[in-house]
């Protein structure tokens, strides 16, 4: 079933969390063969099962569906920080079953090793998802109960669903004082050469979230941990070898830039975290992974994908570098000679993204996800399609989590909306980010 409607707020059902964690703490310790266990032998098999009951895979396609739904996503929010919630209750609730890595929230107990981990997944996306969407409560609700039909009435169901419901509310515990709820930092443009500005065609009163850096990381230790040096002086051959790729190859109407080329900058020109989390879907049910391994793998992405978000925005409100529609109307104020001015220049998406320029997000976000995909999974050698979030029932075809990354980043200028120093750097930051997730969380139990 999925999420195609927005319902009207019944309200929050409250549940006393210290009950819920009392019942967990008196649940027994019962060894069970994991009902998802992939066999070798039979990778197809697991394959098909996967496919039909991966219920971690069901919650992340719930929670696209809503971020996707017109008006559901908050304004000042961004949706990463949902992902990363709602994956880091379904990894605690089904490790606290599972046992076999370090929770990622302190206080999680381990629970009966008999309870559902299919059950205890569902009940906590639900619980996470009504509280930051309670216009869904409903549709949500109606999830859950489909999540819940595939498992049989007893003992392991009951308990999965205890699980779930206390790990989902000790999640939004930890994460009800994360800075998330500020409002934006008002922005005033700078009008020097290099500055930011509103861009045109459109020119937005203000850039989008000014404040996001000041949200609390779910991993890296502050938000600028890993933050960039600044990008290269307006006067240099780094600066106008970049401006003069992105001002040939990223124009609207370019007669420069390929077919193929011009449609890449078109293919990923939506929001990059959903490609990434549709990849996650495939590599999931491509390699036939247990609720366990999906959950874990699922929670690193995102925390990845959620530091990046906000590691990137760090970067880009301390330089406020100038996107390239603007330098490029500007040139000659850049006091760079082999730089000129095109006062009707637009980018080949026509609207530029309103942040500052540099880094690029698609190079943060891609690389950080592409780095984990690579380092949980073991290989980089992948087959897949990925269907773009703004044409419709478009498709690109790749051999490797690499490929694909590769091309989002360089997308950007085609798109027309990005330095190629913004892209390197980004990936830069992305891969750092990904790095301290996958070496310091969620590691095995030893």
């Amino acid at each position: 079933m999925q999420l195609n409607l927005i319902r009207k707020n019944l309200g929050l059902m409250q549940r006393g969390l210290p009950v819920k964690l009392a019942l967990l703490l008196a649940s027994s310790l019962v060894q069970v063969t994991h009902p998802y266990a992939a066999s070798v032998q039979d990778k197809r098999a697991a394959h098909q099962l996967a496919s039909a009951q991966s219920v971690v895979v069901d919650w992340n396609r719930n929670l696209l569906v809503i971020v996707r739904t017109h008006g559901a996503q908050p304004a000042t929010i961004h949706p990463t920080r949902s992902f990363a919630m709602m994956h880091a209750a379904i990894y605690d609730a089904v490790n606290a079953i599972d046992q076999t890595h370090e929770p990622y929230a302190a206080g999680v107990p381990h629970a009966s090793r008999s309870a559902s981990q299919e059950a205890a997944a569902a009940a906590a996306a639900r619980e996470v998802l009504v509280h930051l969407y309670p216009a869904f409560h409903a549709t949500l609700d109606a999830e859950l109960q489909q999540s819940l039909s595939q498992i049989p009435d007893g003992t392991p169901k009951t308990e999965g669903i205890s699980v779930g419901q206390a790990v989902g509310d000790l999640i939004l515990a930890l994460r009800s004082n994360d800075g998330s709820s500020a409002p934006p930092v008002p922005y005033v443009f700078g009008n020097a050469p290099g500055d930011y500005q509103s861009t045109p065609p459109n020119f937005p009163a203000q850039p989008q979230f000014t404040h996001w850096s000041r949200v609390t990381p779910f991993a890296l230790e502050h938000a600028n941990q890993f933050r960039p040096g600044p990008p290269p002086a307006l006067d240099s051959d780094s600066y106008s070898d970049a401006f003069n790729e992105v001002k040939t190859l990223g124009i609207i109407n370019g007669t420069v830039a390929t077919a193929d080329q011009a449609l890449t900058g078109r293919f990923w020109n939506g929001a990059i975290q959903n490609y990434w989390n549709e990849i996650t879907q495939t590599a999931v049910l491509t390699d036939g992974l247990t609720t366990a391994q999906s959950a874990r793998l699922f929670a690193l992405v995102n925390f990845s994908l959620a530091d990046a978000v906000i590691a990137f925005y760090d970067a880009k409100y301390i330089y406020n570098f100038w996107r390239p529609v603007t330098a490029i109307r500007n040139a000659d104020t850049d006091n760079n000679p082999e730089t000129v001015a095109d006062s009707n220049w637009l980018p080949e998406v026509t609207n530029t993204t309103p942040d500052p320029s540099y880094p690029g997000a698609h190079a943060v976000v891609s690389a950080a996800a592409s780095s984990v995909l690579n380092s949980v999974l073991h290989h980089d050698h992948f087959d897949f399609t990925v269907t773009s979030e703004v044409l419709p029932g478009t498709t690109r075809s790749f051999r490797s989590f690499s490929d694909a990354a590769d091309e989002a980043t360089l997308s950007r200028i085609f798109a027309g909306v990005h330095f190629r120093f913004d892209l390197t750097t980004g990936a830069r930051l992305g891969q750092n980010v990904a790095d301290v997730v996958v070496d310091n969380f969620l590691t095995p139990v030893h």
